[in-house]
């Protein structure tokens, strides 16, 4: 397609962090929110960081985004999920297989796009990725497992109905990342010519995947407005594609809510 790009989103991060510190806005990492009070003067969220003072709160925490919620005392609709999608790569002398991005026909049913084909901006091709749960809200190897998390997301009701609902997905994915010689006739569909020897494992993504109490998969945004505060429970892809606009409209939203001039 001619009219799609692809970037190097590290670098575009960096730059929104360029252009916000250029502002006067401090970026604190490494800075986990354990507690949120509020008080005559606003909020004050206790951090790994120390403590911080807030008029006003826009959360945006990703897989954590439920959680930062419920420090508030906010009940969110949805519950977060992770899925780790895993990924190989074209080895380098096989990428002239794929020229130009290569999606399959999407699933109504299931929010994850399934196996695709996507040129790097650095020239490499990644194929994948799949969808498995994660024992970790950080997940992105299949050892990591943290027991707090996955006591959470095992004593969530919304997890066993949708394991109900879509156990033999689930299973197929279980299985799809534990045998090379399925995700292979995965990829066939959409390149015939691709064969075992032509990939080698990638890296791996961990997706926040919002699920209802019923277990159906949330795949629309899901944000939630209270005194003070904004909340991105649930932000699906293509949110990273979406950034600028997404961030616009959540600006307005903030502005409209703390009635802030703009």
């Amino acid at each position: 397609m001619p009219e799609t790009g692809i970037v190097d989103y590290t670098q575009v991060a960096e730059k929104m962090a360029a252009l916000v510190r250029e502002r006067g806005t401090e970026i604190l990492t490494d800075a986990r929110v354990s507690a949120i009070r509020r008080g005559p003067d606003g909020l004050t969220l206790e951090t790994a960081r120390g403590a911080v003072q807030s008029r006003y709160l826009i959360n945006c925490a990703g897989l954590y985004s439920d959680r930062v919620a419920a420090l508030m005392g906010i009940r969110p609709e949805v519950r977060i999920i992770p899925f780790r999608g895993e990924y190989y790569m074209l080895r380098a002398d096989r990428r002239a297989l794929v020229r130009n991005l290569i999606y399959p026909v999407p699933d109504p049913e299931f929010p994850f796009l399934g196996v695709h084909f996507t040129r790097t901006v650095h020239g490499d091709v990644e194929a994948g990725p799949n969808a498995v749960l994660a024992f970790a809200r950080e997940g992105y190897r299949l050892g990591t497992v943290r027991l707090g998390e996955l006591g959470g997301t095992l004593a969530y009701a919304g997890f066993w109905n949708m394991a109900r609902r879509y156990w033999k997905m689930g299973g197929y994915e279980l299985y799809r990342s534990a045998s090379k010689a399925a995700f292979v006739r995965s990829l066939q569909k959409l390149v015939p010519a691709v064969q075992a020897h032509d990939i080698e494992r990638g890296g791996a993504g961990v997706r926040a995947q919002a699920v209802s109490p019923n277990g159906s998969l949330v795949d629309d945004f899901k944000i939630s407005v209270t005194e003070g505060a904004v909340h991105v429970v649930n932000a699906p892809s293509p949110a990273a594609t979406a950034s600028l606009a997404i961030g616009r409209h959540i600006a307005g939203l903030a502005a409209e809510t703390f009635k802030l001039s703009r």
